[in-house]
């Protein structure tokens, strides 16, 4: 799960692209190129970018208040280099905290999208990928509080494409890609093609960089948060991969937080290690993460049910 390759677009305001390019370079080592757009030659000869994101809010801290701001400098977009996650997830979490201490903002328009490394990916482990968002989309737009302002730039699984993939079963990408941009007009190689405006992105998968882009995660600046979403990326790409077969059917989910948490004891996300991973995503989520059916006194509900119902 954790040897996959990754990368991170981090959008925020805030603070200006310069500001950014400067604190990255003080914690990746490295000069700062570039006057408009920036580009940061670590020590290791990765290249990280701040660079100019028109769908940013521009906004600054004035007078203890947000206020919105027309300079063009404050809609940032940080992107990461290739990256793994026990190497790197110590400096992305650093750059994170870092940027919050030097004043960036998370607006309500901004995003964080993670790149998945599509090598390893068959046309059976797409079609998982693309079933498995889709029976989870109730409970990860819920868990991840998707805000209203960027809905329109990670929709949903398309109920249509869902049900297309399964009826028509492609067995190779070629196919699986008439069936992705059925629907949308012009060419299919344009960078901001309409079909990358959804959670799950195969856009990016089809065209040159190769790599499955998860869209849903609100821009944040705790770094606990960011892991946490980087972590729950891997998660569902590694099942994807190694999961036989996936059904898009959508699972009752009558107790929340308890469908969350047994979801991320099968992705693999146990123990002290994923704890706080754990927390974040159950945070918004309603009902008990112990019992399925709640508890009274430490019991399960549902037992109890049962048990009256035998003594009625």
């Amino acid at each position: 799960m954790f040897e996959t390759h990754f990368g991170i677009e981090i959008e925020f305001s805030g603070i200006t692209r310069k500001a950014a390019a400067e604190l990255v370079a003080q914690v990746v080592g490295g000069n700062v190129l570039g006057g408009y757009n920036y580009e940061i030659r670590a020590g290791d000869g990765r290249i990280w970018k701040g660079v100019y994101d028109s769908s940013v809010e521009a906004c600054q801290k004035l007078g203890g208040r947000v206020a919105a701001i027309h300079n063009d400098d404050y809609q940032c977009e940080l992107v990461s280099p290739i990256l793994t996650y026990h190497r790197d997830i110590g400096t992305v979490q650093t750059l994170v905290r870092k940027l919050r201490k030097e004043g960036a903002i998370a607006p309500n328009t901004a995003g964080i999208h993670v790149h998945l490394d599509g090598a390893n990916h068959t046309p059976q482990t797409i079609r998982n990928f693309v079933n498995i968002i889709a029976a989870k989309n109730d409970l990860l737009y819920k868990a991840l509080q998707i805000k209203g302002e960027r809905q329109r730039y990670c929709k949903k699984m398309d109920d249509y494409l869902v049900e297309r993939m399964n009826r028509e079963k492609p067995r190779t990408f070629e196919q699986i890609s008439d069936i992705w941009y059925a629907g949308y007009s012009g060419g299919r190689d344009r960078h901001y093609h309409n079909s990358r405006y959804h959670f799950l992105n195969l856009h990016s998968f089809f065209t040159g960089n190769h790599t499955v882009e998860l869209r849903g995660y609100n821009s944040e600046l705790h770094a606990g948060k960011v892991r946490t979403y980087i972590v729950l990326s891997l998660a569902l790409n590694h099942q994807a991969l190694t999961q036989r077969n996936a059904s898009s059917r959508r699972a009752q989910a009558e107790n929340e937080k308890f469908a969350m948490r047994t979801y991320c004891n099968r992705l693999g996300l146990i123990g002290d290690e994923f704890k706080s991973c754990r927390d974040h995503l159950c945070e918004h989520l309603d009902g008990n993460g112990a019992w399925r059916f709640g508890s009274v006194n430490g019991r399960s509900a549902r037992l109890v049910e049962l048990e009256e119902r035998d003594n009625a």
